[in-house]
């Protein structure tokens, strides 16, 4: 019987070439050069998003297989530093440390269209929707949302209402058993 090779995980450093969460996958570069990374939309997942901004930072294990380096498990993923939309009013006079100071909390995606740049969730245990806008989302590392999908975020009030500030994965608005 022939052995079978084992590969083993490198930790990467890169940032995402492109996503498709329709197709369900998207491509990572390595700062160090060599091949894409394939990042498949279940690696996305088991680290609490269903999708990812182009451009962003990420840290990886990556794995090499017979069909090429693949990402095994996301450590971090950093919002994109350039944004090709203008600053959202609301959020552009915002200090940074007052939108962390907002607490997070969990949330489910109400509907959100990508086309349209816009959507709401509903924040559990409160009745009126949060208003999420694409700039957040690529500002939070994310490109897309799908309705239900689980969340946490930091609230703020806007010229019209309740809006995100920051949506991060759900497990980080989860409070941790002790």
């Amino acid at each position: 019987m022939a052995d079978i090779e084992q590969s083993e995980t490198a930790r990467v450093f890169g940032h995402v070439k492109w996503f498709d969460p329709v197709k369900g996958f998207g491509f990572v570069v390595a700062e160090s050069g060599g091949p894409d990374i394939l990042l498949h939309v279940n690696v996305l997942r088991n680290f609490g998003q269903s999708s990812v901004a182009d451009g962003s930072g990420i840290e990886i294990a990556t794995q090499s297989t017979g069909r090429g380096v693949q990402a095994t498990e996301i450590f971090r993923i950093d919002p994109p530093v350039k944004s090709d939309t203008a600053p959202l009013a609301d959020i552009a006079q915002l200090d940074e440390d007052t939108v962390r100071s907002a607490p997070l909390e969990p949330a489910r995606v109400k509907w959100f269209d990508k086309a349209k740049g816009f959507g709401f969730a509903n924040v559990f245990g409160k009745a009126e929707d949060v208003f999420l806008h694409v700039e957040v989302l690529r500002r939070s590392g994310l490109s897309d949302l799908q309705p239900g999908e689980a969340l946490a975020l930091r609230v703020i009030d806007g010229k019209r209402g309740r809006m995100a500030a920051e949506v991060v994965a759900w497990e980080a608005g989860v409070p941790e058993d002790d």
